[in-house]
């Protein structure tokens, strides 16, 4: 006779929410089981931030080896060992995802139990679901099961080899030229990536005349502008229609686009992430989603299924690993707290480019939207004559809009070297309501790049 396992709390997806969550609650004293049909650490350890930052750096240190003559130094030649670079990637990974494992060996509070889940249905004042070969019964159910790459309707797309960002990793041939579908974050820092490691690339945007069509003009020029000078071809069209096997590589034809077509011998897919919740059963226990997405309120909680939260990706929102680790913090708050946090915040994010967009807050654009009468400050990091002039990293800018009644800081973009760095100042300005004159009466060390988070406001 089957002897289900019982617990108060079952966390589905061992992301970055989901672990640090088991950990706290059992220490609050519930019962805590994680299920996780793959590895520990959810995208952002196993084929995002993790893997992608390490191979980022590999192709720094081989621009930075490749401008050795502006340093005054002579290296006379830059070869790039493609698998080594992925393979110190993996290395990482690996080390990661062991540690993560032995936090559970032995454990039966949190208890790991490794196989798919899926809900069966209601049992009582409980959840019944199935995970791999065992039946949990568990009183709340914490979603965190991630995205993963949505492909676009393009005609031909499942008869070509594409790379996507779960695959990326194990794909050890350099692609000679490289088609990336897609202007945002995934598609704007692997097509620098690639490009620094050897690829022609060509970065196809769909229905918008700018990459990172989210930033302001301005900001998406000076980083377009970046791209382009280290050899990085953008095309703009309505959208991308088909693709289809050539005799080197690919064709990927384009509706409204200049060129029509682009060849490539490879093609990455970074337009967008769909949800992880199509095969959860979630129909057997009366949860709809929206394409996808679980409906959640302020505190995390399913506004159609009582006992029910969400967390990270799935929940609507903001897609980051930080934004998905907070999550963590405000369901241990509802579930075995007072229920003070809640997902009010102000949530910074960053595209790792070279130099890095750091980003907080509203743009120009949304800032007037919103009915504010603003302040805009603008610093040319090509007018610096300090740190980052010495270094050899001036290119980008910094823009800061604030509210004009009051000095309060709306949003801030940090488009320079360490950008995802800097822009905290501006993001910890923020959460503590403070107006400019706290940056502005403040003393700031020379010579650093944090003087012109300064100099931008001054």
């Amino acid at each position: 006779m089957e002897n289900p396992r019982a617990c108060d709390v079952l966390i589905v997806g061992g992301g970055q929410a989901g672990t640090p969550l088991a950990y706290k609650l059992a220490a609050e004293g519930l019962s805590v089981a994680l299920a996780e049909r793959k590895d520990l650490g959810g995208s952002c350890v196993n084929f995002g931030c993790t893997p992608t930052k390490a191979v980022i750096a590999s192709a720094r240190v081989a621009h930075q080896a490749r401008r050795a003559s502006d340093y005054g130094l002579k290296i006379p030649d830059v070869r790039v060992d493609f698998p080594a670079v992925l393979e110190r990637a993996k290395g990482i990974v690996g080390l990661k995802r062991e540690r993560l494992d032995q936090g559970f060996e032995g454990s039966e509070n949190p208890a790991l139990i490794r196989g798919h889940a899926r809900f069966v249905g209601r049992e009582d004042s409980a959840f019944r679901l199935q995970v791999g070969e065992e039946t949990v019964l568990a009183k709340q159910v914490v979603l965190n099961t991630g995205t993963r790459t949505l492909l676009p309707p393009i005609e031909g797309l499942d008869e070509v080899d594409y790379i996507e960002s779960g695959n990326w990793l194990e794909k050890t041939e350099l692609p000679g030229s490289l088609a990336v579908l897609g202007g945002s974050y995934i598609g704007l820092e692997m097509a620098q990536f690639y490009n620094r490691m050897g690829s022609r690339v060509t970065v196809v945007v769909g229905r918008s005349d700018h990459v990172a069509p989210r930033e302001d003009d301005d900001v998406t020029e000076a980083l377009h502008a970046v791209l382009r000078d280290e050899g990085v071809e953008v095309v703009f069209c309505e959208r991308a229609e088909s693709v289809a096997p050539n005799g080197s590589g690919l064709t990927i034809t384009l509706e409204g686009g200049d060129p029509a077509e682009v060849d490539a011998s490879h093609l990455f897919v970074a337009t967008g992430r769909l949800p992880n919740t199509d095969d959860l059963g979630l129909e057997n226990i009366g949860l709809e989603t929206s394409k996808g997405i679980v409906e959640v309120d302020e505190r995390l909680a399913s506004t159609e299924v009582e006992g029910i939260w969400a967390a990270g990706d799935i929940r609507g929102g903001p897609m980051f690993t930080h934004t998905s680790w907070d999550d963590h913090r405000i369901l241990l708050s509802q579930i075995a707290g007072d229920g003070s946090r809640t997902t009010e915040r102000i949530v910074p994010y960053a595209i790792f480019t070279d130099p890095e967009l750091g980003r907080v807050g509203m743009t120009e654009r949304e800032a007037e939207e919103a009915g504010y009468e603003v302040e805009v400050m603008t610093f040319d990091m090509q007018r610096e004559r300090g740190k980052a002039l010495e270094i050899g990293e001036n290119k980008g800018l910094i823009k800061v809009v604030a509210d004009a009644s009051g000095g309060r800081i709306l949003g801030a973009a940090v488009l320079t070297a360490e950008g995802a760095e800097l822009v905290h100042v501006y993001v910890d300005l923020m959460n503590a309501g403070a107006n400019l004159d706290a940056i502005r009466n403040a003393v700031h060390i020379h010579p650093t790049l944090a003087e012109d988070i300064q100099s931008a406001v001054s």
